[in-house]
């Protein structure tokens, strides 16, 4: 068996396993454009989509159900894939922008905009990602000047406990902060933060989808060099990598996608931990395999939260951040006794 065959069959499993789970995530928009107080059957869902619906299955699917799935999909995906990359660059199986207190940062950002503006609907909520991006930058920088050595490099068992202290800390400079809000205003930002999906607007879409639509294919067309940090940072400069700044560009990029992403769902956690792995183990190791299947399987974690959060719960939904975190807390935990 050559070389070209063993590539050949690798890419064809990347793909079948991108095409089951695009599959899944269509089942999963399916049932949870017919999810909420008012069902809607399949039937009425596609009569309403080609705009054969009533005046209030309109309002319900384009002004409710539609704007809140599509953020739920595109956040996934964003979350996922920065997960990958964290992982990827600090060759750390238990990266996560949650568990390294990048959302954390971000969550901050979030909180600095909310007291400035008191606000995170209509056209200044365009301004929402550069304050997350910009907590999460901060942040990130932190973590990775503290968890550096000059000999080893980033070293991830101490990123871990670097990320949870720093997280921690920020967290509590966040709830100081959210202490001094108006209690309308703090009711709002403390559900969002939690991980709600719940109010989502056609703004927020139009707000998050550039970058996610620019910076994903970004990552994919770079992939290459996340694959070359797996085999450590002499042996990747000896083949002529770049390995300081491509792993500083990749992780802005995960930084800018996961900050993004809670800019729109707040702070949920572990999709980019598990999607990683999962995606690993179905698709492959290699980057360019698994990229698209982790990306898609963050597509369906978040969605099958928010569904099931506001289905089983009714009539009071649970954010879709504890969904997540109830599924993620175990599976870290697994994944850290079987690591160390």
């Amino acid at each position: 068996m050559n070389i070209h065959h063993i590539r050949l069959q690798r890419a064809r499993r990347a793909w079948l396993v991108s095409m089951i789970l695009l599959l899944i995530a269509v089942i999963a928009i399916l049932i949870s454009l017919n999810t909420g107080t008012i069902r809607l059957s399949p039937l009425r869902v596609l009569y309403t989509l080609l705009g054969l619906g009533t005046r209030q299955e309109h309002m319900i699917m384009f002004d409710y159900r539609l704007p809140r799935i599509v953020i739920t999909i595109l956040a996934g995906a964003g979350i996922a894939v920065a997960g990958a990359i964290l992982q990827g660059t600090s060759r750390n199986s238990l990266a996560d922008p949650g568990v390294l207190g990048i959302h954390a940062g971000a969550g901050l950002g979030l909180i600095i905009f909310v007291s400035f503006f008191r606000t995170m609907e209509g056209s200044v909520s365009v301004l929402i990602p550069l304050f997350t991006f910009t907590g999460g930058v901060v942040t990130a920088l932190i973590i990775f000047l503290l968890s550096y050595d000059r000999q080893r490099g980033i070293l991830p068992i101490r990123m871990i406990l670097v990320g949870i202290a720093i997280s921690a800390g920020i967290s509590a400079v966040t709830l100081l902060l959210s202490l001094k809000l108006d209690e309308d205003t703090y009711t709002f930002t403390a559900t969002w933060l939690a991980g709600s999906v719940w109010a989502r607007d056609w703004i927020h879409v139009w707000t998050l989808l550039p970058w996610i639509v620019l910076i994903l294919p970004w990552v994919y067309w770079r992939s290459r060099y996340l694959d070359l940090f797996t085999l450590g940072d002499e042996l990747a400069s000896g083949i002529g990598s770049q390995v300081n700044r491509s792993r500083i560009s990749l992780m802005l990029l995960a930084v800018a996608l996961s900050s993004a992403s809670v800019a729109m769902v707040g702070s949920i956690g572990f999709i980019g931990l598990i999607a990683p792995h999962m995606a690993r183990q179905l698709a492959g190791a290699q980057h360019r395999y698994f990229l698209p299947a982790a990306a898609l399987l963050g597509v369906v974690i978040l969605l099958a939260a928010d569904t099931v959060g506001r289905s089983i719960f009714q009539p009071n939904a649970v954010p879709a951040g504890v969904v997540v975190a109830a599924i993620g807390g175990p599976y870290f935990l697994y994944l850290l006794f079987k690591k160390y």
